[in-house]
């Protein structure tokens, strides 16, 4: 698949392997590697990050999802804004306080309201005073 592709691809969700990376099935039966563009979960150690996990499976786990390709990482995987079942599910996760918008690659600014938002009710991570950005999070694990 081109990661220029602007057409939506549509799949099976069957893996969910963080809270901002899922593997869906598509109709040829062709795993796909997504991680959720835009955003940024905690990852599985840090705080949250089952928690995290959980809610990305709750909205998209066995659901028809609609891939909007915006690139690939370094790791291979395609980077998408994800649809599960009619949700937006890159957004869905910042408005739980389930993720952060990622500052780095953030193109929807909208994703910085529904954040600010999170933080304000105190949601999800956002109940930790001293929530640390996955991001700074694997770095000071590589010091």
């Amino acid at each position: 698949m081109d990661a220029s592709t602007t057409a939506a691809l549509f799949c099976l969700v069957v893996a969910i392997a963080d809270g901002d990376t899922l593997t869906c099935l598509t109709d040829s039966r062709e795993q796909v590697k997504v991680r959720l563009a835009e955003i940024d979960a905690p990852e599985r150690k840090q705080a949250f990050g089952t928690r995290s996990r959980q809610s990305l499976g709750e909205l998209c786990h066995e659901k028809r999802a609609e891939i909007r390709v915006v690139d690939r990482d370094r790791y291979g995987r395609t980077v998408a804004r994800v649809n599960c079942a009619g949700v937006d599910a890159n957004a869905e996760q910042v408005r739980r306080g389930m993720a952060w918008v990622y500052d780095r690659y953030a193109r929807d600014k909208t994703l910085y309201r529904l954040q600010d938002e999170a933080r304000g009710a105190g949601r999800g991570l956002w109940a930790d005073k001293q929530a640390m950005a996955p991001w700074e999070w694997r770095q000071s694990r590589r010091n």
